[in-house]
């Protein structure tokens, strides 16, 4: 990081501070002024008992009774566990309550009488109308941290539907007819769990978007489209997680844990994932999914906890996730700009460099896992949020955040999402942005109190 980067992200961090800052000085400056208050009225009554020949010789009891009950209220406090406060993300790292270390042995799965709450209606929910969600999932700089930032999040919001869904189904149909098994595969030992999805996707999709889809005693209606999925016929007319990738925007995968208590890619439907390919990773473990693709500090910050978070995740748990890259080609299906598809080598050296604003894209993911309660296999859903750079650049402290965030990676990062490619042009533009911002009198002190993490 340049000493320029390094003077401007300090600038960030000071303005950001004030209102802490005011807020805590405001505390220190009103208990010096009670103390002060209550030493003023208290004085005459200690002179007159001090002045008090029996006030001076009980004097040195009543300051140890004051030490002693100062000291003996200090350990309760700290002994005193919070109650009130609960992290917005577990800490999977750690054991915890939440996820209790399972007792069953590796491989095997007792099928649980869990239910998957019906969800209610989405509020006034339009395919013309309603808006993708504005995930904005990155932070200030100056310093990158790599995390699973899991967070907890309610049954009814597993599949997010929005009037980009046109689009998605209409990428998906055709790269099923021109790609199908290279993107939506189903190993045998998967099956269970593909199908169980299905079943799950079917009740809860027309509860959720009823104007959108409708439960059929064969399957489910895609009333947009007139589409009808069977999911009653064995076998069915097609991969179940073909069928699966149909009913959503997101891209779909499963990991089966085998009996050496690995979690292995067997089912997956990934058609807009825009940098990896299901052919590469399916019949991988958990681990060199990763590895393979050069997560960056994988192996020393996330293998362990996301190995004990998968052991122990249960049914009724529902989780999700941010993630967010740029990309310098308006392709959402497909990054052509790292190669070809059906290329051996794929990667941001191909890419083009410092290309005009207008090609420049935020790509955010929202991924979330659960446990399906018969098969035990665990599910990511992959929702895509895609948007020209340009069009988010309007939003207020979104280029002066989005610009500190990029000049926080380290090289490791950096490397992972093709920085060298973008960002003399991206970081010149997203500066001019936020200096916009600025003259026209936005506060950056104020962001805090008007957005949280992941908007």
């Amino acid at each position: 990081m340049d000493s320029e980067t390094l003077k401007q992200s300090l600038r960030d961090l000071v303005a950001r501070s004030q209102p802490y800052i005011k807020q805590a000085s405001g505390h220190i400056l009103a208990s010096r002024d009670h103390c002060e208050s209550f030493l003023k009225s208290a004085h005459p009554e200690l002179r007159r008992f001090l002045e008090e020949s029996r006030g001076r010789e009980i004097l040195p009891a009543v300051l140890l009774l004051i030490f002693l009950t100062l000291g003996l209220s200090s350990y309760i406090r700290s002994r005193r566990k919070p109650n009130s406060i609960r992290p917005s993300t577990p800490t999977i790292e750690k054991a915890s309550s939440t996820f209790a270390k399972p007792t069953r042995k590796p491989g095997t799965w007792e099928p649980s009488s869990f239910k998957f709450p019906t969800p209610p209606p989405y509020p006034d929910w339009s395919i013309t109308e309603t808006k993708p969600l504005p995930y904005r999932p990155f932070r200030h700089g100056p310093k990158y941290f790599v995390t699973m930032g899991l967070r907890n999040v309610k049954h009814q919001e597993w599949i997010e539907l929005d009037n980009h869904y046109p689009r998605y189904h209409d990428d998906k149909a055709r790269r099923i007819i021109e790609r199908g098994p290279k993107c939506c595969r189903t190993a045998p030992e998967a099956l269970p769990a593909a199908l169980e999805l299905l079943e799950e996707l079917s009740s809860y999709l027309p509860a959720r978007y009823p104007t959108l889809y409708k439960r059929t005693e064969t399957g489910i209606l895609n009333l947009w489209s007139n589409e009808h999925v069977d999911t009653t016929s064995r076998p069915l007319p097609e991969d179940p997680m073909q069928s699966c990738a149909r009913l959503v925007q997101d891209d779909l995968a499963i990991m089966i844990e085998r009996p050496d208590g690995q979690y292995y890619l067997l089912a997956g439907a990934i058609l807009l994932a825009g940098f990896w390919r299901l052919e590469d990773k399916l019949g991988m473990p958990l681990s060199e999914i990763h590895t393979s693709g050069d997560v960056p500090q994988y192996r020393e910050k996330l293998e362990k906890g996301m190995m004990n978070f998968f052991r122990r995740l249960k049914p009724e748990e529902l989780v999700a996730r941010n993630n967010y890259f740029l990309q310098v080609d308006e392709d959402l299906a497909w990054s052509h700009s790292i190669g070809s598809e059906d290329s051996d080598g794929i990667s941001w050296n191909t890419a083009e460099k410092n290309r005009a604003i207008e090609h420049h894209y935020f790509r955010s993911e929202r991924q979330t896992l659960r446990r399906l309660p018969k098969s035990g296999g665990v599910v990511f859903t992959i929702r895509t949020y895609f948007h020209p750079i340009t069009e988010i650049a309007e939003e207020d402290y979104v280029p002066g955040r989005l610009a500190s965030a990029v000049r926080s990676w380290g090289s490791d990062v950096s490397r992972y999402k093709g920085k060298e490619k973008y960002e003399e042009v991206l970081l010149e533009y997203l500066d001019k942005k936020h200096q916009e911002q600025l003259d026209r009198g936005l506060k950056v002190e104020e962001e805090d109190d008007r957005r949280s993490y992941p908007w």
